[in-house]
């Protein structure tokens, strides 16, 4: 028998490493590590094995072990691509920042730059958003000579866009000589996140050749600023027209877009492509997308059902679901789930703040807290902020403010805004005036641009009797120019999305919408209804009794909110019975909050409501969160 060489059984391993990098093959790569590591043939380093490891730790995106074995590896057997692997590591596997420091290293070592080295650099400035960086980059670009290397243009194109810097894209893109389909893809990206989709257009229009990543911008774009039927017909002119099979990330892509919008016609119209495209066996990333796009978009039930078919969970698609019933205030199901999830994942900490979430949105309380306890001494995950965030916000929206600024106290971080703004928010909710003080008064340190603190203070004085010094306070955010943010609320109807403002009267339907809204009032008021002028403190009316005029007035601009508007707009444009879906950008307030609970009654119509914090879903006179929101 013929034993190999030593030079024969390098390479070998150095050819099984690349295979296990290919593939992502941690653990197999692991044990060719050990292997090398006790045969010793990695000693000499003309063997080259450490720099197949580095390659291989860095393609499985081990950046910890690609560094140790980088450090090993002696400056004259590394060359640019070692050093520009290490730096596409970091920058994808969430450490940019070494990336950059890395690439300072490497001109300091006098280590040769290539168009992969600065591709991986501005891709680190991309993602922290380090444009001062990015622009000193650019200038050694042209100096070194890599100006006129397309794939560097677009990586400064790029870097540029995602710093919000579009002028600067649109200049290097001029400036190019030869401009590749990456680069107008890059700049069609940049025109409709800075200018819109009409801009986008234009410049779509203007493509000689689209690939498959230019098409799905340009109707994400669309998707996500809520024009479906533009969308629709670019999404049909891609599939049926031009030949192009949607893949698993296009689909992930258009998914993300029908849930930030709302839209689930089209979040419909993929989950079919993807099971007539995919045998029926949806890819574990389309599968998790769907449960997140059906949950957004007020379809709890569906998401469980796509959920529940889907052939393999991980960690992610657990959390997508677990995170949808906290949002639609299904805690208890969330509960009674997480046993399961143990069984089939490792639960990570945003597991722990669906789980947190879900009891708070539900009344939970007990049940929370124990979970808390749970995340580090069951678990072994360290909480972090939001977790306590979490919590904060449980023990508030129970009325426990004492326990929730103790555990404030406690915390081994400092407190940021998120976790006082629950605290204030709870303060609001339970008339706590004087806490509420001394929490604004941290608050504006923090953000003194904020005006939704100052609101919530604002109201609190007012409803305390203490109008003087509500009025101080608005009077001190308009000296400052500060204005309070308008609530809007869309309904998608017949493939268009209809966006309306509080006393919106804009839209084409008005007569009737207004006209619908007169009757609805009616009924309502015959029903019971009483308007709850407290809704309204901040609109700078006193609603003391007594003034009959300005308690009119403030009555009348609670019938004309953004929410009521779009339920009328429903009511006449939809069958009799069918569900109505709402989304709003603010809290909904508690006035339409209790007029809904009523013509979700008086018209036999579901009507789901999706505001910045949760899901309502109003039925039969009563609502999902049973008024714990």
């Amino acid at each position: 028998m013929r034993w190999p060489t030593l030079p024969s059984l390098t390479r070998h391993f150095r050819s099984l490493l690349r295979a296990c990098a290919r593939h992502s093959s941690l653990h197999t790569g692991m044990k060719l590590h050990a292997t090398i590591i006790t045969t010793g043939l990695s000693i000499s380093p003309q063997s080259f094995l450490h720099n197949a490891l580095l390659h291989f730790y860095s393609a499985c995106g081990n950046t910890t072990y690609a560094r140790q074995l980088f450090n090993t590896i002696p400056n004259s057997h590394k060359d640019t691509i070692d050093w520009t692997t290490l730096m596409g590591c970091y920058a994808r596997h969430g450490a940019p920042r070494n990336a950059l420091f890395l690439f300072v290293e490497m001109g300091k070592q006098g280590v040769g730059v290539d168009d992969v080295a600065v591709v991986c650099v501005f891709n680190a400035c991309a993602r922290l958003g380090d444009f001062e960086f990015g622009v000193q980059g650019h200038g050694c670009v042209v100096k070194m000579g890599l100006g006129a290397s397309v794939k560097a243009c677009n990586a400064v194109m790029d870097m540029y866009v995602k710093c919000g810097m579009l002028g600067e894209a649109r200049r290097v893109f001029e400036e190019m000589e030869e401009q590749s389909v990456v680069s107008w893809t890059v700049i069609l990206d940049g025109m409709i996140k800075c200018e819109g989709v009409g801009s986008g257009r234009v410049v779509f229009d203007k493509m000689l050749e689209r690939n498959e990543v230019a098409w799905t911008i340009m109707i994400v774009g669309y998707l996500e600023r809520g024009f479906i039927n533009e969308g629709f017909k670019l999404l049909s002119e891609m599939v049926f027209g031009c030949g192009f099979e949607l893949n698993y990330v296009t689909l992930c892509s258009f998914l993300s877009a029908c849930a930030q919008s709302g839209d689930v016609v089209m979040g419909i119209w993929v989950h079919v492509y993807a099971l007539k495209t995919m045998d029926k066996e949806l890819n574990i990333m389309v599968g998790t997308a769907l449960v997140d796009m059906y949950a957004k978009c007020g379809r709890i039930n569906a998401a469980y059902k796509v959920f529940e078919h889907m052939p393999r969970r991980n960690v992610v698609a657990w959390n997508a679901m677990l995170s949808g019933l906290a949002m639609h205030g299904r805690g208890k199901a969330v509960l009674d789930i997480f046993p399961l999830m143990v069984e089939d994942a490792k639960p990570d900490e945003l597991t722990f703040m669906a789980v947190l979430s879900a009891c708070s949105h539900s009344g939970l309380v007990d049940e929370g807290c124990q979970y808390f306890h749970e995340i580090e001494a069951v678990h072994g995950i360290t909480p972090t902020i939001e977790h306590y965030a979490c919590v904060v916000d449980l023990l508030g929206r129970a009325g426990r403010l004492e326990e929730a600024e103790i555990l404030i106290k406690e915390m081994p971080m400092p407190p940021n805004e998120v976790v006082l703004g629950s605290l204030l928010g709870s303060c609001s909710v339970h008339g706590k005036l004087e806490l509420g003080e001394r929490v604004l008064q941290e608050l504006v340190q923090m953000d003194p641009h904020n005006m939704e603190y100052h609101i919530l203070l604002s109201n609190m004085y007012a409803l305390a009797g203490k109008q003087d010094k509500a009025n101080s306070l608005r009077q001190i955010l308009k000296n400052r120019g500060i204005r309070k943010v308008p609530g809007m609320s869309s309904i998608h109807v017949h493939g268009q999305v209809h966006q309306f403002c509080a006393g919106d009267k804009s839209h084409p339907q008005t007569t009737n919408i207004y006209i619908m809204l007169d009757e609805m009032i009616r009924r309502l008021r015959v029903a019971g209804y009483v308007p709850n002028v407290a809704s309204q403190v901040f609109s700078g009316c006193d609603s003391r009794e007594g003034n009959a005029d300005e308690l009119e007035e403030i009555e009348q601009a609670l019938f004309s909110h953004s929410e009521k508007l779009a339920i009328c707009f429903g009511l006449i444009s939809t069958r009799a019975g069918s569900p109505l879906y709402i989304f709003k950008n603010l809290r909904i307030c508690q006035d339409c909050h209790s007029a809904i609970k009523m013509v979700s009654d008086i018209y036999n119509r579901e009507i789901v409501v999706r505001d910045r914090n949760r899901f309502h879903c109003f039925k039969n006179g009563s609502c999902s969160c049973f008024d714990y929101w």
